[in-house]
């Protein structure tokens, strides 16, 4: 069954569009995706895959309409907010580098971009560790800059920082280096 069919399905069941859920769901106060299945599936008697399809357009289109600054907020809030403040003092050194540097929130990590070329990506792995994605090609892994291998092909190296305090010179001297080579 394709996506839109999903959603023809909903609507002929119940008469109702993404865009009314929607409005409902905020009536409710209900953001986070298990409760709005678990809505969707007893106020309304959708199965499980009725009621992700109608879920995802939801939370979809609420992140594509945020900006970049509340799609940070979102990606590091709850438990993962600890990273916040050194993530953004992070982004702000890097934009120190030189001209055309973007950081774009998603809702899985910040994309760092030199125009349009990838150069860094930084993730909320958990509360306790914050994964830094560089693309610096021809260096070699040693120490903490690790080979990214397959956690992300989009960078080729990794450093995990377990403190705050990791986000150092070090660190911030690979990110240059990804810089120079992505401009």
């Amino acid at each position: 069954m394709s996506f839109q069919a999903y959603l023809d399905t909903v609507k002929a069941k119940t008469g109702k569009t993404p865009s009314d859920f929607a409005k409902l769901a905020s009536d409710k106060g209900l953001t986070k995706h298990g409760e709005l299945v678990a809505w969707l599936k007893s106020e309304f008697e959708l199965g499980h895959g009725h009621a992700n399809a109608i879920v995802n357009v939801l939370l979809k289109s609420e992140s594509r309409a945020a900006n970049p600054d509340e799609k940070l907020e979102k990606l590091f809030s709850g438990k993962k907010a600890v990273w916040l403040e050194p993530v953004k003092g992070l982004i702000s050194r890097i934009g120190e580098f030189g001209t055309g540097i973007e950081a774009l929130p998603n809702e899985t990590y910040v994309n760092i971009l030199v125009g349009k070329k990838k150069m860094a990506i930084v993730q909320p792995a958990s509360t306790e560790r914050l994964d830094i994605g560089i693309k610096i090609k021809g260096v070699t892994p040693e120490g903490r800059l690790e080979a990214a291998g397959s956690w992300n092909n989009m960078v080729t190296h990794r450093v995990r920082i377990a403190d705050a305090k990791e986000i150092d010179a070090q660190l911030l001297g690979w990110l240059e280096q990804a810089y120079n080579l992505a401009k």
